[in-house]
């Protein structure tokens, strides 16, 4: 069975709302080991699911990269993608499907095939229909040294979740820290 992995840019505080520009794609010349971990999870990842705002913001930048020196423009636009939309038609995107609905027995059919796991990523509202669901086995936040006191968090007041493990957590030389967390049970 596939992991169906969370990763999300994260400040101290918990928000995961990026509008306001506190981060960026990270840079290889002063961000390396970050980079290193950003490809490590690519080689552990054959998709990447995305609601549809998500979706075309990817869209409508890393396709467009030339001189990207990270690889996430390059796997971005090779990996399988899936987004999760019932009024977007033709992706405009290489090797992407659209998920029409209901979206969590189409999740559960992706993670009963034979693959690699399936990042989440950005997609605030699909992410919590994910938790809510209880599809999620672990999430990776890149903690960012920032503290916003207003915007989307990433668990919500109310939000029920399952017991969570910490299973690394790795500082890099920016400050930014990589936190990764199993759930310890699954509603699956």
């Amino acid at each position: 069975m596939r992991d169906l992995i969370v990763t999300e840019n994260i400040t101290v505080d918990g928000v995961i709302d990026a509008t306001g520009g506190w981060f960026g794609p990270a840079d290889n010349e002063t961000e390396a080991d970050q980079v290193e971990a950003v490809r490590e999870q690519f080689e552990a990842a054959d998709a990447v699911l995305f609601g549809r705002v998500t979706f075309e913001e990817m869209r409508g930048y890393w396709p467009h990269q030339t001189d990207d020196t990270t690889g996430v423009a390059d796997y971005l636009n090779k990996v399988t993608k899936y987004v999760a939309s019932r009024t977007l038609r033709d992706p405009q995107w290489d090797n992407t499907t659209v998920l029409r609905g209901p979206l969590t027995a189409e999740i559960r059919d992706l993670k009963v095939e034979p693959g690699a796991d399936i990042v989440a990523t950005g997609s605030i509202s699909l992410v919590h229909s994910l938790m809510a669901a209880g599809l999620v086995n672990e999430y990776r936040l890149f903690q960012h040294p920032v503290v916003l006191g207003r915007g989307a968090r990433l668990f919500p007041d109310g939000m029920p979740l399952p017991p969570l493990r910490l299973a690394e957590a790795r500082a890099f030389d920016s400050g930014v820290v990589l936190l990764r967390y199993r759930a310890s049970t699954s509603r699956e």
